[in-house]
């Protein structure tokens, strides 16, 4: 008598389970396509923006760091080491 309960207990869990899979399966295929299709609508039409903005070959900076003039470069490029080629 337990081991039927506990085989009706099994396969009632397995038939839930497979059933939260294939709902989970179903939503996937119906919502995925739409919230892809949006996200790369909206990457193109940024690109379509910026290209938009500034002609062809036009080159953009945004950002220039701060030259300290009194100190120079050599903080910034660390240590240097002698080093000898081996043949």
């Amino acid at each position: 008598m337990r081991t039927i309960v506990i085989y009706m207990a099994l396969i009632k869990f397995l038939f839930v389970f497979i059933l939260i899979l294939w709902l989970i399966r179903l939503l996937v295929r119906l919502i995925l396509p739409s919230v892809l299709r949006n996200a790369f609508g909206k990457m193109q039409n940024q690109a379509q923006a910026q290209q938009a903005r500034r002609p062809e070959g036009s080159i953009s900076i945004d950002f220039v760091p701060k030259r300290d003039k009194k100190k120079g470069n050599l903080n910034k490029m660390g240590e240097f080491v002698d080093y000898e080629e081996l043949k």
